[in-house]
């Protein structure tokens, strides 16, 4: 079995691309690794399909979040590379070009993108999920940036800090996007070593893990564990949903039947809440630039996924958008390539599952803005003691 060499790189450093190939010059390996699967590497050569989006299936089993997430890490990277003057994964494609000219056979050792997102995006809780948006929509704007001292990205200690903060913001992510894919990178190195000395070029984050996997391979988890695809499960965030409907058309029906609250009332109730469902998914519609049939169908049918909390608002009202928008089979090259925030806003692929992502956020937090509102809306000192009189009527009633 031959050597294995990492090479920890920063995706944006002209530095690291003089790295790589004075490594790879120096070293004259049989294999050069990249930490690319195909579809990256499809992307960084400007090799994206032009075809036509299944939209109706991306919106239909809510995969949109995965590519929203994909789109808006790649746009961030793009950004910051363009401050440093480098295009992003410029020293994985230096690292092939380089391959070519010694004769060396090129492996694409990571995992397929997709699945890693799918896989991080189940793995996270409802609340790390909102974060996590709001941190991409706020870094393609340029909110809350700081400065980046590119020298210090691939320094060990510095990749630590970057690691451990993200093991902080959600653990579980964190295991998605590093130690699962530190250890297939480590199988794959593995399994294309007896071929001779190998070079594998890799993110600075992901040396230090891949290494310990190379060290004790016995450690490395199963191939199939580590492709298989997230079932959508019952979460949580279901349970609380299905939950928070029956308690508050519980809540309204002893209000009504046994807490002597008059039907306009309990009405004016479930208006409001309708409303305030809807003007916050409607909201999220606008912001992002959605067409008005779109902002519409949220202000008017937000409510029916209170009543149907398996039914996402988002999925009907980005049909809609799609309805009046359709997508360009172009639509994922010209996102690949976008250069500003505004370049993707006019993208009507990216602002179909936009609209359909804030539609649903907007929604989801009418939900649980309502209950307070309307507890303050009603002048009501304590709901509670409300919820205890109708129950000591409906006990009196039936005779207990």
């Amino acid at each position: 079995m031959g050597s294995i060499i990492l090479v920890g790189t920063a995706h944006v450093s002209e530095k690291s691309i003089a790295e790589v190939n004075d490594i790879i010059e120096r070293e004259r390996p049989d294999v050069v690794a990249v930490e690319l699967c195909p579809a990256r590497y499809q992307a960084l050569r400007g090799e994206v399909e032009t075809r036509d989006i299944p939209i109706k299936n991306v919106l239909k089993e809510g995969k949109f979040y995965y590519f929203l997430v994909q789109w808006l890490l790649a746009y961030v990277q793009r950004k910051i590379g363009a401050d440093m003057g480098v295009k992003p994964g410029s020293e994985m494609l230096a690292a092939i070009d380089k391959a070519g000219q010694i004769g060396a056979k090129v492996a694409l050792v990571d995992r397929d993108i997709q699945i890693t997102l799918q896989r991080f995006w189940a793995r996270m809780t409802f609340m790390e999920k909102l974060r996590m948006l709001g941190a991409l929509i706020a870094a393609s704007l340029g909110i809350g940036t700081k400065d980046i001292d590119i020298d210090t990205v691939t320094n060990e200690d510095v990749v630590s800090e970057l690691i451990e903060e993200l093991r902080l913001f959600s653990p579980s992510a964190a295991k998605v996007l590093i130690d699962e894919r530190d250890a297939f990178i480590a199988g794959n190195l593995l399994s294309v070593a007896p071929e001779g000395k190998v070079v594998a070029v890799v993110g600075a984050g992901h040396r230090e893990g891949i290494l310990k996997y190379i060290q004790a391979p016995q450690t490395i988890p199963d191939r199939k564990t580590l492709l298989e695809l997230p079932r959508k499960r019952f979460g949580l965030f279901n349970l609380v949903e299905i939950v928070l409907t029956i308690m508050v058309f519980g809540i309204l029906a002893l209000l009504l039947f046994y807490g002597g609250v008059p039907v306009t009332t309990v009405l004016t109730a479930l208006l409001f809440l309708f409303l305030t469902q809807g003007v916050l998914s409607a909201t999220g519609v606008i912001i992002a630039r959605g067409h008005p049939a779109s902002a519409l169908t949220a202000l008017t049918l937000a409510w029916f996924g209170f009543l149907h909390p398996f039914l996402a608002i988002g999925m009907i009202v980005g049909l809609v958008e799609a309805r009046f928008r359709p997508p360009d089979p172009g639509d994922i090259k010209s996102i690949a390539e976008a250069e500003s925030i505004g370049q993707m806003m006019n993208n009507k692929l990216f602002r179909i599952l936009l609209v359909a992502a804030l539609a649903n956020i907007g929604s989801m937090l009418g939900t649980f803005v309502a209950v307070p509102l309307l507890v303050q809306y009603f002048g009501i000192p304590n709901p509670l003691d409300i919820l205890l009189h109708a129950a000591r009527n409906a006990l009196g009633i039936i005779g207990l």
